[in-house]
């Protein structure tokens, strides 16, 4: 999916959660905000799958396990919907985790427990591996020719 598609396809799920938190509020278990979101995407013509099925690979492509994802949207969105007063970095690790086991690039991190609505969009970029080799392989070049240089 292109990137302006998947910033669209976020803009309007964005809006449409909102709409639910400021219909339904908060005090909910999560499963009553998944169904009102994946609703209402389907009535917007999106493809949403509730509670899908993701393999996560090992780096050799060993099948190590599986998770399901609250919501999948347009086979290219992974929606992890929270209901807690307040998100912490083990939501974010988690929905990072799932990204990077199923190779999948874009994700939504939603709250509909806090008073204050949540949404933060995470992107698992696959260059982001090779930017942090290559940057790993230079800085002990580069700080082997600051101590020779000085």
């Amino acid at each position: 999916m292109e990137t302006s598609d998947i910033m669209n396809l976020c803009d309007q799920i964005r809006e449409t959660a909102y709409e639910i938190h400021r219909y339904h509020g908060t005090g909910y278990l999560e499963k009553v905000y998944e169904n009102a979101l994946a609703h209402r995407l389907r009535k917007k013509g999106m493809d949403v799958k509730q509670q899908h099925q993701i393999i996560v690979h090992d780096e050799d492509g060993t099948e190590i396990g599986e998770y399901y994802a609250d919501l999948f949207v347009e086979n290219s969105l992974i929606i992890e919907l929270k209901t807690c007063k307040e998100i912490c970095e083990n939501h974010k690790a988690q929905l990072l985790n799932y990204l990077k086991g199923s190779k999948l690039e874009h994700g939504l991190l939603i709250n509909f427990g806090a008073e204050k609505f949540y949404i933060k969009k995470f992107i698992k970029s696959r260059s982001s591996k090779r930017a942090s080799k290559l940057t790993s392989l230079l800085l002990p070049i580069f700080a082997f020719l600051a101590f020779f240089r000085g």
